[in-house]
């Protein structure tokens, strides 16, 4: 996640995204494989609160905190493990502790399990700034999903959180993510576009969602590291602001993903990406905006969203860093919306 910026949409980008909401909502299906039926993870979608907050956990060190999983702060209830690695073979990841953490493996599965038992989910991220996964035919998909699945198993992993920055297939991202579905039914299905991702249906990202819409979690976008974007009312918002929050959140609910399905990504601190940053309480002033109409910037929308998910930062260790500042702000109040 984390150093890109994007441009500014296009011209044609707006003009699509214009038409989709002067007609209404819009949806696509693709099919995809299945694999043998195997035991279900150990929280799983079905537990995750109505109103969440996601937390990355780095396996690496960049400057922040270094923390264990034990280490997360509890107002977290999806912590994802960045990042799984690609391998040699197309389309699989795999995962290992980073040895500079002084962490075992051991002790990090240990630390799964406690998570778990303590109601969190915890789900292992694929992608990151540098995170080059390319799932791009039957072979690539199939190899994405097995992988994905053997590592759910092997560390008691809840599911997967899409985190590619550079570009997907639609198609055979659809085919993998119903794959592992179908293997693990209550699996924890994430993703954190970039907002570039999600101006229109027609961008293969935003059309994976609507794909998967039966299972989906949440898409947390990151409104960080982005140029100026298109709210769903057609005007250009500016990131690091309340209405870049709330005016791009309604084009995703607007684009057809239910307001369940849409959290506000946000650094937890000023260091923690090179642009977007905002205050915690301009989070909660967002959520409550999309959620009541109450505290909103110049954009309000026409609609109320009771349901919105709630937010997610990158990352719990810049959090830390930070004095657990975001997550002391923003947990307690998603875990209070009704």
């Amino acid at each position: 996640m984390r150093t890109r910026t994007v441009a500014a949409l296009a011209t044609t980008a707006l003009a699509a995204a214009t038409a989709l909401f002067a007609t209404g909502t819009a949806s696509a299906d693709v099919s995809g494989g299945a694999t043998a039926a195997r035991p279900g993870p150990h929280v799983g979608a079905s537990q995750v609160p109505a109103h969440a907050v996601t937390g990355y956990w780095q396996n690496f060190d960049n400057g922040a905190t270094v923390q264990t999983l034990a280490d997360v702060q509890d107002e977290y209830d999806i912590i994802a493990v960045a990042f799984a690695e690609a391998t040699t073979t197309a389309g699989q990841v795999d995962f290992a502790v980073d040895p500079a953490l002084g962490y075992s493996e051991d002790q990090f599965k240990k630390d799964v399990a406690a998570k778990q038992a303590d109601g969190k989910s915890v789900i292992l991220s694929v992608g990151g700034e540098k995170g080059a996964v390319s799932v791009s035919d039957d072979a690539s998909a199939d190899a994405f999903a097995d992988s994905i699945v053997k590592l759910m198993d092997e560390y008691g992993f809840d599911g997967v959180d899409i985190d590619l920055e550079n570009g997907l297939n639609a198609t055979y991202m659809t085919k993998a993510l119903k794959s592992i579905h179908d293997a693990k039914s209550d699996v924890v299905v994430t993703m954190a576009p970039q907002t570039v991702d999600m101006q229109s249906p027609e961008n293969d990202y935003f059309k994976t969602a609507l794909n998967i819409k039966d299972f989906l979690t949440v898409v947390n976008m990151q409104y960080y590291n982005s140029g100026s974007m298109n709210g769903c009312d057609g005007k250009v918002y500016s990131s690091g602001t309340v209405d870049f929050l709330t005016a791009l959140a309604c084009v995703q609910i607007k684009g057809g993903l239910d307001p369940s399905q849409v959290g506000l990504g946000t650094p937890a601190s000023s260091n923690a990406a090179g642009s977007g940053y905002v205050e915690p309480g301009v989070v909660n002033d967002a959520l409550d905006c999309l959620a009541k109409g109450e505290k909103c910037g110049s954009f309000t929308p026409d609609e109320k969203w009771p349901g919105i998910r709630g937010a997610m930062a990158w990352s719990t260790a810049w959090d830390a860093a930070n004095g657990n500042s975001w997550s002391s702000t923003v947990g307690p109040h998603v875990h209070g919306m009704s």
